[in-house]
């Protein structure tokens, strides 16, 4: 036992230190603000590349997160239904209420406390992968342009709120149409500043809407998916013949 532990304590050690090493030698600070650049301007153009107005004619969309959690959205009433393992949880993402059921059976007290908390969190992270261009103009959200430590100029999106993690910040970078291509990050969940992820394979849906179905990092592991990706104006536009929602 007394090796055991010696050995797990320089694992641990290990560990660190390469926590450590990674941090300083990958990890880049937030971006230098540019001055006299107009952000406004340029999420407008950001908005225009993705068909802002077709998105906010859609009424129903429904999506699959990296082959896990599965989702359909009344984007109308903002109810959703929220699906994975053998979970279903029909979801107010506003007043985060919602039911919760396992197996086919409804769940109370705890369990769907827990139950809701989970897809609410689900939620709020899948949600931004699918939609976040869409949103860069939302309340909380302000914008500057700045450039990052190799002079690269992009759109900064700095969250003071909403969601799980207020306080992150994404630098977009666009392409001449203003269509993004990917961003860097500073985010709570991440300990090193300014990972990049792209934003590619890009898809149409019903009305001209643009949707980024891929999201693919530095190294090969950090991929994200989006797949059976679908919208529309009324459920059967979707294959269901009414809601699948009941809250």
């Amino acid at each position: 036992m007394r090796y055991l532990k010696y050995g797990l304590g320089i694992l641990i050690g290990i560990i660190v230190l390469l926590i450590v090493v990674v941090r300083f030698t990958v990890h880049e600070s937030r971006p230098e603000l540019v001055k006299d650049k107009d952000a406004d301007a340029l999420a407008q153009k950001m908005l225009g590349a993705v068909n802002i107005q077709a998105w906010d004619t859609l009424s129903y969309i429904k999506w699959t997160f990296r082959g896990a959690h599965h989702y359909v959205w009344d984007k109308e009433n903002n109810n959703a239904l929220i699906e994975w393992d053998d979970y279903t949880v029909h979801l107010d993402p506003d007043q985060i209420t919602g039911k919760v059921l396992k197996g086919g059976k409804i769940l109370d007290g705890d369990q769907a406390s827990k139950g809701i908390e989970t897809a609410w969190s689900y939620w709020c992270n899948d949600m931004f992968w699918l939609a976040a261009p869409f949103k860069i103009k939302d309340p909380g959200v302000e914008l500057n342009v700045a450039k990052d430590s190799e002079g690269k100029e992009g759109l900064l999106a700095s969250y003071s709120s909403g969601g799980v993690t207020p306080g992150d910040a994404y630098l977009w970078y666009l392409d001449d149409n203003g269509r993004p291509t990917g961003y860097k990050m500073w985010v709570k969940i991440i300990p090193i500043g300014g990972v990049y992820t792209s934003w590619e394979d890009w898809i149409t849906l019903q009305g001209g809407t643009s949707i980024a179905s891929t999201h693919q990092g530095n190294v090969d592991f950090l991929r994200i998916e989006i797949t059976n990706i679908s919208g529309g104006q009324t459920w059967e536009d979707l294959g269901y013949e009414g809601s699948p929602i009941t809250l």
